[in-house]
């Protein structure tokens, strides 16, 4: 499960454990991205800190970890190499699960590579609050044969938002039970997402 992660909230780790008991997964592995280059519009929180949260996150879920891959890598992050790393980790002959928003799998004709992407791993999409379900037609004329390599979630729909999240900060509003208790914290302590 990738994601700019900035911050992890709970509707993460629902649809990370909601995915692994439903597919039958060994591990849901969380990897934050380094330099999105789908992002590239906006400020993006230092990886340090959005890598604590995740670690903080999750420290409670023996099935789940986090792989930096994608921060440790100089340059923009492309699911095709992350995809690649992780298989000569785990071993090729390991299913690998994509799990993605239907706003990210409305866009997967424009990432590096994408055709190899269906042919690494299975993609598992979710709805997200705001993005209607992506056109299964149009992804099927622009990467053939991806229908067979996807599954559709039509829930969990989780309206929690990492943007909402960010924006009730700034605003001084709570962002209690939206994110695990010691990412609140950290970002207490922190002071992240403040105004300038």
């Amino acid at each position: 499960m990738g994601g700019t992660f900035d911050p992890v909230h709970l509707a993460h780790l629902i649809i990370a454990e909601q995915a692994r008991v439903e597919f039958g997964l060994e591990m849901v592995v969380f990897i934050p991205v380094g330099e999105p280059w789908m992002k590239s519009d906006r400020q993006i929180t230092p990886a340090e800190h959005r890598v604590a949260m995740v670690r903080l996150a999750i420290n409670s879920n023996p099935s789940f970890t986090i792989s930096t891959v994608e921060v440790d890598r100089k340059g923009p992050s492309y699911t095709v190499d992350t995809l690649d790393a992780l298989a000569r980790e785990v071993g090729v002959n390991t299913d690998l699960y994509l799990l993605l928003g239907w706003d990210s799998l409305a866009t997967v004709p424009f990432w590096k590579e994408p055709y190899r992407i269906t042919k690494m791993a299975r993609l598992v999409s979710f709805p997200r609050p705001g993005f209607t379900k992506p056109d299964m037609g149009a992804l099927e004329s622009a990467i053939p044969g991806i229908k067979e390599r996807m599954v559709i979630l039509e829930k969990p729909f989780i309206d929690i938002s990492s943007s909402e999240i960010r924006a009730n900060i700034a605003g001084g509003k709570s962002i209690r039970y939206f994110v695990p208790e010691e990412v609140e914290q950290y970002i207490r302590v922190k002071g992240l997402y403040l105004p300038s």
